[in-house]
């Protein structure tokens, strides 16, 4: 037996409207949004008398989604303290691709997102930077995205964009 995709990473978030906007404004789709009325939720998840919206997004080219939970009942707990270092044990990252890092940084920073350092070039592949987004979300939840190979450096998100140019072959 193998995997035959991944098929989501789930965000808990506090403000459903501001990460949605967040994960739109960088090129994703809204799928679909509501509240999750599906009772075997709760058995999936271990919690009873949950109340929760959701909204699904996905990549442009369909074969990665992102969906995002706001828990009325039980409410969100936070895991780790906010602005948690790049050490911190759990999930730490997504990566995107994306065409032109600086206009995405700057597009996303008019939704809350902030530079957790600098853009820098890896070597001369592609240019990476870590953002945090929106202080909508439960927990330091991972945003991020890369523009040629995924990179693989340590830390928090991380958005990368490489140069311009042809792209490297897949």
């Amino acid at each position: 037996m193998t995997i035959r995709r991944m098929d989501n990473v789930l965000i808990v978030v506090d403000d459903l409207d501001a990460v949605i906007s967040f994960f739109v404004e960088l090129g994703m789709e809204l799928e679909g949004r509501g509240p999750l009325e599906w009772r075997g939720a709760e058995r999936v998840i271990g919690l009873d008398d949950v109340r929760q919206d959701i909204a699904m997004l996905r990549i442009p080219d369909g074969h990665g989604r992102i969906e995002l939970a706001k828990f009325h009942r039980p409410r969100a707990v936070r895991g780790e303290p906010e602005d948690a270092p790049a050490n911190t044990l759990g999930l730490r990252r997504v990566m995107f691709a994306v065409d032109d890092i600086d206009d995405v940084v700057a597009r996303l920073r008019a939704h809350g997102a902030e530079l957790v350092g600098e853009i820098v070039r890896y070597e001369d592949v592609y240019r990476l930077c870590y953002v945090r987004g929106p202080r909508a979300s439960s927990s330091d939840w991972p945003r991020s995205s890369a523009d040629g190979p995924p990179a693989r450096p340590p830390g928090p998100p991380a958005w990368c964009g490489r140069p311009p140019g042809p792209r490297p072959p897949a």
